[in-house]
């Protein structure tokens, strides 16, 4: 579908953009340049239906961790900053593979501490968790 419907116009748009006369140190210049030194990455996309059109999925689930970055400046030690990072990243985390924040963070707490020494704590990857964890559709 995408080398019938999107190749067309992404080749079409490819082929404007080169026929443009655009100031080479312009902002738009800047982005032509761009543009055409990352021509094969874009093109990916038609070749491989797993990949998205863009990364708005990604820049929506690292929103809430870069809106919070700023209160990291504000911690009262840098173990706290860590700290405060860690719980954002098992919190995004656990969003990204449906999973209930709270819910997931309880297993985690509960789980860990009986972990053996000779036993690998890939039980509490996000994939693994337990139904109760996951979030109910």
């Amino acid at each position: 579908m995408r080398q019938e419907k999107s190749k067309p116009i992404l080749d079409a748009f490819l082929c404007w953009a080169e026929k443009q006369s655009i100031a080479f140190k312009s902002k738009l210049g800047g982005a032509f340049t761009y543009l055409k030194n990352n021509e094969k990455y874009l093109r990916r996309y038609l070749e491989d239906g797993r990949l998205e059109i863009d990364n708005n999925r990604a820049e929506r689930s690292i929103k809430p961790f870069v809106m919070g970055r700023k209160n990291f400046l504000f911690a009262n030690t840098e173990s706290g900053a860590t700290g405060s990072a860690v719980m954002y990243s098992i919190i995004e985390t656990a969003k990204e593979n449906n999973l209930d924040p709270f819910k997931y963070l309880t297993y985690i707490f509960k789980k860990f501490p009986n972990i053996k020494e000779n036993e690998t704590a890939d039980i509490l990857l996000p994939w693994n968790a337990p139904e109760e964890c996951k979030v109910k559709i």
